[in-house]
């Protein structure tokens, strides 16, 4: 299932979910009591706070409780994001440079 920002039943459908991908933009969207016993969270939102703290877009505290796994923000995925990106950079050069030969 795919949700967004105006999903009308939010709350259900993360309640539903062995798996949560949550990646909106919207720090603490996702309420921890949403969140289904046992489920693995994966947030991907980073969202600076008007304190200056980075913040998913699931409130952890609340989650880590109830969720199996969860990523934490900052932390999380932000560095295998970096490490892909390098990656696939240096895949695309590597190509780039066998294409000229």
């Amino acid at each position: 299932t795919i949700c967004h920002s105006r999903t009308t039943n939010l709350r259900e459908e993360v309640g539903r979910a062995e798996i949560l991908v949550v990646a909106i933009g919207k720090a603490g969207l996702v309420r921890g009591e949403w969140i289904r016993p046992g489920a693995v969270v994966i947030d991907v939102g980073v969202n600076r706070l008007p304190s200056g703290k980075l913040a998913g877009d699931v409130e952890f505290e609340t989650a880590k409780e109830r969720a199996s796994a969860i990523t934490p923000v900052p932390g999380g995925v932000g560095p295998m994001t970096i490490c892909m990106l390098l990656y696939n950079t240096l895949k695309a050069a590597k190509e780039s440079l066998q294409r000229e030969r």
